[in-house]
């Protein structure tokens, strides 16, 4: 498979390239931008092409995949794109701003029989599997509760997130992760029950918010985020005979060791677990779904249920 980079950003030459260059028969086409010099320091570093602007990557019929590492904003406009042209297509998240714009967008990829995946990459690292485990084999007793937290300090001033018109806000770029876990532990039926968005005099968008999701088991979770927050990237796990704490649920990178720390009446324990490449299995993961229809519809089907609980959220907290 070969595929292409729509967009110079820095999360694709830093992250995207680099776990790219680890996968097996992927090739690497090359970059697009409509400032050329922006792409040299790719090339230079990685091999491929320049394409002057992102029409022209698109018009190249050899390449079959297209990463979208663009502000939120233009994710519906260039995805669409990616896809009219005939390829497969691996978004960087949200997947797109609201849920009518991600149902356009899938339904175009199912008639077309194209692949669409949104890079969550926390959902492929292993210390999740394990987590998991941990929950089904009953090690934690019965699910009390779900507490995820997501929040870093407050970037420049001219950064995409604090800009409306590029798809800036806190809950479509640090509370898109807590939604997304919630979902996953949660289940199908999860659903927001309430929600708060924070957006200070003089910001256009919400610096920090808030939200309860609960399923149709009763179990429920609290989830957190904020980009003007002390930094925070946890999960917990509340049951009745023991916590569970993931400190570096979202961002472990490549070559961190996860711990994760149990506590229980009698005492506090920590698991150290083996390193993951998160990045790296996200993009595999994506090339399952370009060559199984079952992995295809399963993504198909839990963008469709994040873009409709981001978008509630977005709903219930507006204006609080």
């Amino acid at each position: 498979m070969k595929i292409g980079i729509l967009g110079t950003s820095d999360i694709a030459f830093r992250r995207f390239l680099p776990a790219l260059k680890k996968c097996e028969d992927v090739t690497y086409a090359g970059v697009a931008s409509r400032t050329p010099e922006k792409g040299s320091p790719f090339q230079e570093q990685y091999g491929g092409e320049i394409y002057d602007g992102y029409d022209a990557l698109l018009a190249d019929d050899t390449i079959d995949a297209v990463y979208v590492p663009l502000p939120p904003a233009l994710h519906a406009q260039w995805g669409e794109k990616v896809l009219e042209s005939g390829k497969h297509l691996l978004m960087e998240k949200p997947f797109t701003t609201c849920p009518e714009d991600t149902e356009r967008l899938l339904s175009l990829a199912r008639e077309k029989g194209l692949a669409v995946h949104e890079n969550y990459m926390f959902l492929y690292h292993s210390q999740l599997q394990k987590i998991k485990a941990l929950i089904a084999n009953g090690e934690l007793g019965e699910i009390r509760l779900y507490r995820m937290a997501f929040g870093f300090p407050k970037r420049g001033g001219n950064d995409f997130r604090y800009v409306k018109a590029l798809g800036g806000g806190a809950l479509l770029d640090c509370g898109g992760y807590p939604v997304r876990l919630a979902l996953e532990l949660l289940g199908e039926s999860a659903k927001v029950v309430q929600a708060r968005l924070t957006m200070p005099e003089n910001y256009e968008v919400d610096l920090y918010g808030s939200a309860v999701l609960e399923n149709e088991d009763g179990q429920c979770a609290q989830i957190s985020f904020g980009m003007d927050n002390a930094y925070q990237c946890q999960l917990e796990v509340w049951g009745s005979e023991a916590t569970l704490i993931a400190p570096r649920i979202f961002t472990a990178g490549a070559d961190v060791k996860p711990s994760l720390i149990l506590r229980t009446s009698t005492g506090e324990s920590a698991m150290e677990l083996e390193a993951d490449d998160q990045f790296l299995n996200s993009i595999e993961r994506f090339i399952k779904s370009v060559e199984g229809n079952k992995v295809r519809e399963d993504m198909y089907e839990a963008i469709r249920r994040q873009s409709i609980l981001q978008g509630a959220v977005f709903e219930k907290g507006e204006g609080k």
